[in-house]
C-alpha cells in the first residue's frame, strides 16, 4: 500500500481546462480523465448572457450604468441648449454662419435654425464617447437577446431610439460638417425611464424581497409625467428657434400650464411644427396618463383591501401589537379596542390587525373614525405567510393576540387554525410574546409555549358551575376583568344603579409590599391582619400575594402567613395605588387631643375611611383619625352592639384580628377531619344506603393539561350503565330522579355534546372543600350520546348522571327531574352559534328558556348566549317602562364610552345570563396585568395551588344582622375563620314608580285580586312578608314596616271608601274587568300546569312533585327573582332585583338574604402530612389513590 500511495499523486483542488494546458506535465501521461462540470453552458455567449442579463447583481450594475449614461446625455443636451445662441449665426461645421429673423406676419419660416445648432468641440467629444458606449452596449444586448427573429429586435422602440441618438454622433466622426447637426438627445429620457424600471426589478430580485406593485406603479406614473414634460419642453424650445425663440425655462412654463389644462395664453407656439408637437404631446398624454392612473387606482383599491404594509421606520420607533383573527366582527373589534386603550400607558400603541378576509362595511366605517384611524391598521393577509408577517412587522411587535373564531360550526377546526397561526408566529418571531385563545381544552397543550393561554370552555364551564353555588359568579368575574372607570350609572336617580356602577370600577392590581403605602406598615404581621386593617383604613381588599422566591400566586394564604417587604400584594380597589392621592384630615386635631381612642366606633356610619373618586384614574383617600390606634395589640377594639328589644343585654362582640396567628384562637381549618363525620354518620332521613365517599384525585383526566384537583370520589368506579338516569340496569332499577331519593336539589346542565370542557363543570362542584352534605346531584342533559372516554372520566364522581334529550323537549326535562332541580344551566350549542343573520344565533335558546320559565317558574335558569346584546330579550316585555328606562341608560353609558354598557341589564346584574365573549377581555388585560389569568383560574377552581384559597359564598341571615355593616363583617370573618370577603350579592325589593296612567290601574287590580282570591292572597302574603322583611329590616333594625303588597291593599280599600258614588261605580266596573283578566291569567297558569301533569302521567312519572311546586310559593318567587325577570303574573309594579357589589365601602349596611363572596384559606395548607394521607386514603379498587396514576394526571 505504501508503494501504491507513493505512485499516486494527490489531485489538485480544482480542475480547470487551463490546468490541463498549463499544469504539470505529469498529468499528460496519466490515464485519469479530468471532468469539469458547469452550471451553465460553457460558451462565450452564455457567459456574457449570464453576466449582462441573468445574474441579478451584475445585471443590476449594468442597468445602473446604462441609466446613468442616459441621464448624462440629457444633462449634456441641456448644457448644449444653454450654450447655444442662434443670433450669432447658424450653419454646418466649418461653414459660414448666417442670421435668420422670424417674421410673425408671414406663415413661412426657415428650417435652418431647426436643422443646425452650435455645438462646442469639447461638448461634441463627450457626446460622441457617450454615444459610442451606448451603441456598443445596445448592440451587445441585442446580440445576447437574439432568439431567431432579427426584425423583432430592430423594430423595438428602445432600439430605434438608441439608433436615433447614437448613430448620428458616430457618423460625425467621419463627416465633420455634420457635427452641428441637431440630434434629439432629449429622447433618451424615455430610455432612462425604461432602464429605471428594469433596475428596480433587478434590485428587488437581488435583495430577495417582494417588490411593491404600488411603489412600481407610482414610480412609472411619475417617470411618465416627467418624460412628457421634459420631451415637450425640449421639443418646443428647439422648434421655436425658428419662431419666437423661447428659452428653456419659458418652454417648461408653457408645458406645465398646458398639461395642467390652465392655459393662460401668454406663451404660445408661433410656427406650425411646434404647434403640431403640442397637439401630439397632448394626444399622447390623453392616452397614456389615463391608463397609468387607472392602473394606479386599481392598485390603490387593492392596497386598501389588503392594507398595505406597516412602516418599518414606525415599527422601530413606535410600539405596536398585532391582532390575528380568522374573521373580524365589529363586536370583537370594539371589545378589543375599548379594553386595550382603556389603560393610560397603552395610548401611544398601534394596533395592527392581520386578517385573511376583506374588511366588512361596519369595520371599515369604524376604522375611518379619527379616534381609531390614526392608531389601527388593517392588513389583509395570513399569519401562515412570512410575507404577511413581515408586512405586519411581527418581529418588532410588543405582543401578538391570536383569537379563535368561536362562531365556527366546527370549533375543533377553528382551534387547529389557531394552533397553526401560533406555530407560524413563534417560528417567524420567537421573541414576540404570544397571547392565544383556545376553544377546546384538549387543544391547549399544543400552544403551551405561548406566554398566556385562555381556554374558553374551561373558564365557561367552571364559571357556570360556580354560578349554581355562588350566585352571579359570572357577573363578579366579568366585572373584575373589565376595565371600568367606576362612574357608570352615577347620574342615575336610583340608588342601586349608582352603588352598583361605582363598585363595578373595582379591579385587581398588584404592588410590591415594600413600596406600598397601603401595606408596608404591616410587614411582619399576618396576612389576615394586613387584609382587615388595609380595608378598614384605606378601603382596599387584599386578596393574595406572591413570594419573591416562589412563582405561584396564593389567594388568602391564611393568618399563619407572615408578610415580608419582598412580597407582591394583589388587591382589589377602584384604582391602583400609584394613581391614588392621600388626604389626611383632622390629623393635627387628633394629635392635639392626645388621640384618646374613643369615638372611633360610636356610630354605625362613622368608619375611619371613605374612598371617593377625585378624578378619572385617580382616587383620593380621606383618612380620618389615621394616626389613632386602639390600645389593643390586635389593632381592633370591640364594637358596640345594638341592644335587642330595648334591653340592656348585649350579644358577644367581635374579636380583634391578631397581628400574628394564634392556633388556639383560630377555628380548626382541617376540613378533612370535619367532613369525616358526614361520611361515616349519614342522616336518618335519607332512607337509602349511603355510599362512603373518599377524597382523592380523579384517576382519569379527559385531556392533557388539566390541573389535578382533590375531589370527593366514589371508592369504586360506577359502571357506565349506572350513570344513565332514565334507564335502570342490573345494579339498580331507578328510572327517574324521584326514585333516587336525593336529599339535595338537582343541578341540570343542558349541552349539545359531552365535550371535555364539561369535565370542568363537575370538578368545582365535587372539590374536596365542599361539604358532603351540600353536594348537589348533577344531571347532564345531552343531545348526543357521550362517548366512552368521557364516561370513563366522570364515573368516579358521586351523584353524576346523564341522559339523552334536548332542552326544547318537555318529556326530556321531566325525565331528568327538572321539578326537583334548583338550577338549570343552558349551555350555548355549537350548531347554533352561527346564523345567516347576525345576532340570530341565540333565537332558539332564548325562546326555549322563556318556555321553561313559564312551565317551571320556581326554577333558577342560567343561560349562555352567543351575543351579549341579546340579553335584553331574556326579560322582554313590550309595555315594560322600567326595561325601557334601562335600555336608555345602556345607550347613554355606551355613548359616554363605557366598556360595560350592558351591566345594568337585570339578567346580567343578577348573574343569570352569560356570554363567553365577556371573557375576551381577560386575555386583553393580561397584556398589562400578566397575573389576571392565574388569579381568575384560582377563583374558578381550575387551578389548585397548595396554600391558596378558593372562592365560596355565605348567606346573611336575620341572626347575623347584629354585625350591621360590611366593615364589621370583614373584622368578624378575619378574626374568627380567617376568610376574606370580596363582595356582596344583594337581592332587594324594588317598587317602580308609575310612569303611565295604566300603572295605577294595574296596582289597583292586584289589590282587588289579592283580596278576593284566597289562594292568591295567601301566596302574596307569604311572599310579601319575606320580601318586605328582607329589605326593610336591614335599613330599620327592630322596626316593623308593612310589606309593600299589604300597603297597596290597604291604600286601595281607603280609596274605595273615601271616593264618591260615581267613583265607586267606576271602581266596581273596573273590578269586574280585573276579575275577568285575573280569570284569564289563572286559566293560563292552570293550562300550563295541566299540560305538565298530563305529560308526567304519560311518561309514568309521579305528579306529586310537580303539584307541590305548580303554584307560586314564597321560595318560588325568591328563586324567580334571582332570574332578573319582572313579575308578570303577580304585579306589574313591584319587582325584586339582584346585583353584585365588589369591595363595597366599609359602612355599607348588611341586609337579609345578602350573599357574601369569600376567599377561604386552603384547609390543607397546615394539615399534617400523616393526617392528610390518612384522610385521603381510599380503597385499592380506586385508581386515583395510586401514586403512578396521580403523576399521570398531573402530566
Amino acid at each position: 500500500m505504501s508503494d501504491l500511495d507513493s505512485e499516486v499523486l494527490p489531485l489538485p483542488p480544482r480542475y480547470r481546462f487551463r490546468d490541463l494546458l498549463l499544469g504539470d506535465q505529469s498529468f499528460q501521461n496519466d490515464d485519469r480523465v479530468q471532468v469539469e462540470f458547469y452550471v451553465n453552458e460553457n460558451t462565450f455567449k452564455e457567459r456574457l448572457k449570464l453576466f449582462f442579463i441573468k445574474n441579478q447583481r451584475s445585471s443590476l450594475r449594468i442597468r445602473l450604468f446604462n441609466f446613468s449614461l442616459k441621464l448624462l446625455t440629457c444633462l449634456l443636451y441641456i448644457v448644449r441648449v444653454l450654450l447655444d445662441n442662434p443670433q450669432q449665426g447658424i450653419g454646418c461645421w466649418g461653414c459660414p454662419k448666417e442670421n435668420y429673423t422670424f417674421n410673425g406676419s408671414s406663415s413661412e419660416f426657415n428650417w435652418a435654425p431647426i436643422l443646425w445648432v452650435e455645438r462646442k468641440m469639447a461638448l461634441w467629444a463627450v457626446q460622441v464617447i457617450v454615444a459610442m458606449i451606448s451603441f456598443l452596449e445596445t448592440m451587445l444586448i441585442m446580440y445576447l437577446s437574439y432568439k431567431g427573429n432579427i426584425w423583432e429586435q430592430i423594430f423595438r422602440v428602445s432600439f430605434i431610439l438608441e439608433m436615433i441618438n447614437t448613430l448620428p454622433f458616430i457618423i460625425t466622426i467621419f463627416w465633420p460638417p455634420l457635427r452641428n447637426l441637431f440630434i434629439p438627445v432629449f429622447l433618451n429620457c424615455w430610455l432612462a425611464k425604461h432602464a429605471l424600471e428594469n433596475m428596480i426589478n433587478d434590485f428587488h430580485r437581488a435583495i430577495l424581497r417582494t417588490q411593491s406593485a404600488m411603489f412600481n406603479q407610482v414610480l412609472i406614473l411619475f417617470c411618465t409625467l416627467l418624460c412628457l414634460v421634459f420631451t415637450g419642453t425640449c421639443g418646443i424650445q428647439h422648434l421655436e428657434r425658428s419662431g419666437g425663440n423661447l428659452s428653456l425655462l419659458t418652454s417648461f412654463y408653457f408645458c406645465i400650464v398646458t398639461f395642467s389644462t390652465v392655459g393662460y395664453g401668454d406663451v404660445t407656439p408661433q410656427i406650425w411644427p411646434s404647434q403640431l408637437l403640442v397637439v401630439i404631446m397632448i394626444c399622447v398624454a390623453l392616452v397614456v396618463l389615463p391608463l397609468q392612473f387607472e392602473e394606479l387606482v386599481y392598485l390603490w383599491m387593492e392596497r386598501q383591501k389588503s392594507g398595505g404594509n406597516y412602516s418599518r421606520h414606525r415599527a422601530q420607533t413606535e410600539k405596536h401589537v398585532i391582532l390575528c383573527v380568522s374573521s373580524l366582527k365589529i363586536d370583537l373589534l370594539m371589545d378589543f379596542l375599548n379594553e386595550f386603550y382603556a389603560h393610560p400607558r397603552l395610548q401611544d400603541y398601534y394596533v395592527v390587525i392581520l386578517c385573511p378576509t376583506e374588511m366588512d362595511v361596519q369595520v371599515r366605517r369604524v376604522l375611518q373614525i379619527p379616534l381609531w384611524s390614526q392608531r389601527v391598521i388593517y392588513l389583509q393577509g395570513s399569519a401562515l405567510k412570512d410575507q404577511d408577517l413581515m408586512r405586519a412587522k411581527m418581529d418588532n411587535g410588543e405582543a401578538c393576540f391570536i383569537l379563535s373564531s368561536r362562531n365556527e360550526v366546527d370549533r375543533t377546526a377553528a382551534d387547529h387554525q389557531t394552533i397553526l397561526r401560533a406555530w407560524a408566529v413563534k417560528d417567524f418571531a420567537p421573541n414576540c410574546p404570544l397571547y392565544v385563545q383556545i376553544l377546546k381544552p384538549e387543544n391547549k397543550f399544543h400552544v403551551k409555549f405561548a406566554d398566556h393561554v385562555v381556554c374558553e370552555e374551561e373558564c365557561k364551564y367552571a364559571m357556570l358551575a360556580l354560578n349554581c353555588i355562588c350566585p352571579a359568579t359570572s357577573t363578579l368575574i366579568t366585572l373584575l376583568v373589565h376595565t371600568s372607570r367606576g362612574q357608570e350609572g352615577q347620574e342615575s336617580p336610583e340608588q342601586w344603579q349608582r352603588m352598583y356602577g361605582r363598585c363595578s370600577g373595582n379591579e385587581v392590581y398588584h404592588i410590591r409590599m415594600g413600596d406600598s403605602k397601603f401595606f408596608r406598615e404591616y410587614e411582619g404581621k399576618s396576612f389576615t391582619y394586613a387584609a382587615f386593617h388595609a380595608h378598614k383604613k384605606y378601603g382596599v381588599c387584599l386578596i393574595g400575594l406572591k413570594r419573591e422566591d416562589h412563582k405561584s400566586i396564593l389567594l388568602n394564604p391564611g393568618p399563619r402567613h407572615t408578610l415580608t417587604a419582598s412580597d407582591t400584594c394583589f388587591y382589589i380597589n377602584i384604582t391602583k395605588e400609584e394613581n391614588s392621592a392621600f388626604i389626611f384630615k383632622q390629623e393635627e386635631k387628633q394629635r392635639r387631643q392626645g388621640c384618646p381612642g374613643q369615638g372611633l366606633y360610636e356610630g354605625p356610619s362613622r368608619l375611619p375611611v371613605h374612598s371617593v373618586i377625585a378624578s378619572v384614574g385617580t382616587m383620593a383617600m380621606d383618612l380620618q383619625n389615621a394616626e389613632c390606634r386602639p390600645p389593643q395589640s390586635g389593632g381592633g377594639s370591640k364594637l358596640a352592639l345594638p341592644t335587642e328589644n330595648g334591653s340592656s343585654s348585649r350579644r358577644p362582640s367581635i374579636a380583634p384580628v391578631l397581628e400574628l396567628a394564634d392556633s388556639s384562637a383560630l377555628l380548626p381549618c382541617d376540613l378533612l377531619s370535619d367532613q369525616s363525620e358526614d361520611e361515616t354518620t349519614p342522616s336518618d332521613d335519607e332512607g337509602l344506603s349511603v355510599v362512603e365517599y373518599v377524597k382523592g384525585y380523579p384517576p382519569n383526566s379527559p385531556y392533557i393539561g388539566s390541573s389535578p384537583t382533590l375531589c370527593h370520589l366514589l371508592p369504586v368506579k360506577a359502571p357506565f350503565c349506572c350513570l344513565r338516569l332514565d334507564k335502570g340496569c342490573k345494579h339498580n332499577s331507578y328510572e327517574d330522579a324521584k326514585a333516587y331519593g336525593f336529599k339535595n336539589k338537582l343541578i341540570i346542565v343542558s349541552a349539545e355534546t359531552a365535550g371535555n370542557g364539561l369535565y370542568n363543570f363537575i370538578v368545582p362542584l365535587r372539590a374536596y372543600y365542599r361539604s358532603r352534605r351540600e353536594l348537589n346531584p348533577i344531571v347532564l342533559l345531552l343531545d348526543n350520546k357521550p362517548d366512552h372516554h368521557f364516561l370513563e372520566a366522570i364515573c368516579c364522581f358521586p351523584m353524576v348522571y346523564y341522559m339523552e334529550g334536548s332542552v326544547d323537549n318537555l318529556d326530556s326535562l321531566l325525565q331528568c327531574g327538572i321539578i326537583y332541580a334548583d338550577n338549570l344551566v343552558v349551555v350555548d350549542k355549537e350548531s347554533t352559534m352561527s346564523a345567516e343573520e347576525d345576532y340570530m344565533a341565540d333565537a332558539k335558546t332564548i325562546v326555549n328558556v322563556q318556555t321553561m320559565f313559564r312551565l317551571f317558574p320556581s326554577l333558577s335558569i342560567t343561560t349562555e348566549l352567543t351575543h351579549p346584546s341579546n340579553m335584553r330579550f331574556m326579560q322582554f316585555r313590550a309595555k315594560d317602562s322600567y326595561s325601557l328606562a334601562l335600555s336608555k341608560l345602556e345607550k347613554r353609558e355606551r355613548e359616554n364610552g363605557s366598556n360595560l354598557a350592558f351591566m345594568f341589564r337585570l339578567p346580567f346584574a343578577a348573574g343569570r345570563v352569560f356570554s363567553i365573549s365577556m371573557l375576551d377581555t381577560l386575555l386583553y388585560q393580561s397584556f398589562v396585568k400578566d397575573y389576571m389569568i392565574t388569579i381568575t383560574r384560582l377563583l374558578l377552581g381550575l387551578d389548585t395551588t397548595p396554600g391558596s384559597g378558593y372562592l365560596c359564598a355565605m348567606k346573611i341571615s336575620d341572626d347575623d344582622l347584629w354585625i350591621r355593616t360590611y366593615g364589621r363583617l370583614f373584622q368578624k370573618l378575619c378574626s374568627s375563620s380567617a376568610e376574606i370577603p370580596i363582595g356582596i350579592y344583594r337581592t332587594e325589593c324594588h317598587v317602580f314608580a308609575p310612569s303611565e296612567p295604566h300603572d295605577f290601574r294595574a296596582q289597583s287590580q292586584i289589590s282587588v285580586n289579592m283580596e278576593d282570591c284566597a289562594d292568591t292572597r295567601e301566596v302574596g302574603g307569604a311572599w310579601a312578608t319575606k320580601a318586605g322583611g328582607g329589605s326593610m329590616h336591614g335599613r330599620h333594625p327592630g322596626s316593623e314596616v308593612p310589606p309593600p303588597r299589604r300597603k297597596s291593599l290597604q291604600w286601595a280599600r281607603r280609596l274605595s271608601r273615601r271616593g264618591p258614588k260615581q267613583a265607586g261605580k267606576a271602581a266596581a266596573a273596573e273590578w269586574m274587568g280585573q276579575q275577568r283578566l285575573s280569570l284569564c291569567r289563572r286559566s293560563e297558569r292552570q293550562e300550563l300546569s295541566e299540560l305538565v301533569k298530563n305529560r308526567m302521567k304519560h311518561l309514568g312519572l309521579p305528579t306529586t312533585g310537580y303539584e307541590d311546586v305548580a303554584n307560586l310559593t314564597a321560595s318560588d318567587v325568591m328563586n324567580r327573582v334571582n332570574l332578573g325577570y319582572l313579575q308578570d303574573e303577580m304585579n306589574d309594579q313591584q319587582n325584586t332585583l339582584s346585583y353584585v357589589l365588589i369591595n363595597p365601602p366599609p359602612d355599607t349596611r348588611l341586609e337579609p338574604n345578602d350573599i357574601v363572596y369569600l376567599i377561604r384559606s386552603d384547609p390543607l395548607a397546615h394539615v399534617a402530612s400523616g393526617s392528610q394521607s390518612r384522610k385521603s386514603s381510599c380503597s385499592h379498587k380506586l385508581a386515583s389513590c395510586n401514586p403512578e396514576t396521580r403523576d399521570e394526571t398531573q402530566l
